[in-house]
């Protein structure tokens, strides 16, 4: 009790701090209007849990947009098994948020909540206006204080696809009194490897409460409808020339990545780079980047060429024929959306991973999209978050790693030019994923107790 008051006396005196950071304004960043207040406790009630009083809603705790991209399958096989099923899915952020949105969409059962903030006051709030019967967190989002109340409330909390790093370990080993109060409050935690169960035991959680159940990335689905959008993409990008993309980049690499491209068009002069920053907020900034370095390049949402090597007059024309000459003229292909990945990365021949040419910053993103949709994959060295995916695609011989853009050129224009070696990364790739599959099943198995 005194740890957490502690706690909260400390999250009070950064909130101003943090809440600055969610709120601030940033290019292409949604906005949270009056949502604002949701942080806070003053909950909306659910529009379908209304008509479906017998039910009570699931509540699915997704972070941001790689949680929520990561939930997806798990929220269509819930829906799957019982249509009625009311289902709140939570984000922190309004990235997320949007993300949320799109699959609400295509569901009605499905709503939105802004996550509130780890303050008892702000979480009863939240409770009351909601009721779950079941608290299911995406990977590791662990707040003292909503798990203290959501088990207080008698509510089962589950934490799903859990995954504990080497380098998280420790940080929660820090505050090890912390963590003994949050372990107290959680029903199981479904890990998604072997190593992360280990980990999470040596953090005092109890064995009983620890389950391996597999990482739901595997179970990712591919629609006919993604790929039919993949290929009207393809046909307007161009058939015959080599596509690659880079996805998920972050500050730093987009430089390495454009280097790179420019090392692969001396050999593929035609060739054409889909280059897709992690955070909307840096979409402006990349464009402006890729025209200061002289590519001729395209955003998604404008369709409009630009290229630094030409005249205004010149420019003005390139801008008026864009739709007819996007492919023959378009060097760098700006992924400016969201929610698009898996379309974009159906387009390309050759997916490069970001978030992993950054030393320990940020320890790469999921391999296995553009793996499912057999498409080869690279990575930079820096995977650490998804260690256990990415050393058995190596021992597979299913991924390539390049550690610099020189590297990274070589492996592209490698892949590019040798139909054999593209074949057998791209087949191993598959069989990967297809063979560590069942996640979805072991996980409702645990959370429904059937």
């Amino acid at each position: 009790m005194i740890v957490r008051l502690i706690y909260t006396l400390l999250l009070s005196l950064a909130s101003s701090l943090l809440l600055f950071g969610l709120y601030k304004s940033k290019p292409n960043k949604p906005k949270f209007g009056s949502r604002w207040k949701e942080h806070f406790g003053v909950t909306p009630p659910l529009i379908n849990a209304a008509e479906n009083r017998n039910i009570k809603p699931i509540w699915v705790h997704a972070v941001s947009v790689g949680e929520s991209i990561a939930a997806t399958p798990l929220i269509k096989k819930m829906l799957e098994q019982n249509p009625q099923q009311p289902i709140i899915v939570t984000t922190t952020t309004s990235t997320g948020a949007e993300q949320v949105a799109k699959l609400a969409s295509a569901h009605t059962m499905i709503e939105h909540r802004y996550m509130p903030l780890d303050f008892t006051f702000a979480v009863k709030g939240f409770l009351k206006a909601i009721q779950p019967s079941k608290m299911l967190i995406i990977e590791t989002e662990l707040w003292p204080n909503t798990v203290n109340a959501v088990n207080q409330a008698g509510i089962p909390i589950y934490v799903v696809n859990a995954r504990l790093s080497e380098k998280s370990f420790l940080n929660y080993a820090k505050v090890q009194p912390l963590f003994n109060q949050i372990e107290k409050c959680l029903t199981k935690v479904l890990c998604q490897f072997d190593s992360d169960k280990e980990r999470f035991a040596q953090l005092g959680v109890s064995k009983e409460k620890l389950v391996t159940t597999g990482s739901i990335k595997f179970d990712i689905t591919i629609s006919d409808q993604t790929i039919e959008q993949s290929k009207a993409l393809r046909k307007q990008l161009g058939v015959d020339r080599p596509i690659w993309i880079a996805a998920s980049t972050h500050k730093g690499e987009d430089e390495q990545v454009l280097a790179a491209h420019a090392e692969v068009l001396k050999q593929h002069p035609n060739a054409l780079l889909i280059l897709v920053p992690r955070h909307p907020e840096r979409f402006d900034e990349v464009f402006e980047l890729c025209k200061s370095l002289k590519f001729t390049s395209t955003r998604r949402t404008s369709n409009e060429a630009f290229t630094a090597r030409t005249s205004s007059t010149e420019a003005s024309a390139i801008k008026d024929r864009a739709t007819k000459t996007l492919a023959a003229e378009t060097q760098v292909y700006l992924g400016d959306t969201m929610g698009e990945m898996l379309v974009l990365m159906g387009a390309a021949d050759v997916c490069f991973m970001g978030g992993s040419l950054l030393g320990d910053k940020v320890g790469g993103h999921n391999v296995l999209e553009p793996a499912a949709l057999g498409v080869p994959v690279i990575t930079g060295p820096s995977y650490f978050n998804f260690k256990e995916i990415v050393d058995p695609m190596i021992n597979a011989s299913a991924i390539l790693i390049s550690s610099k853009h020189p590297e990274l050129s070589q492996n592209i224009s490698l892949l590019n030019s040798s139909k054999e070696t593209y074949s057998i990364i791209a087949e191993n790739a598959l069989n990967i994923v297809k063979q560590n599959q069942g996640s979805l099943t072991k996980t409702l198995t645990n959370i429904y107790g059937k």
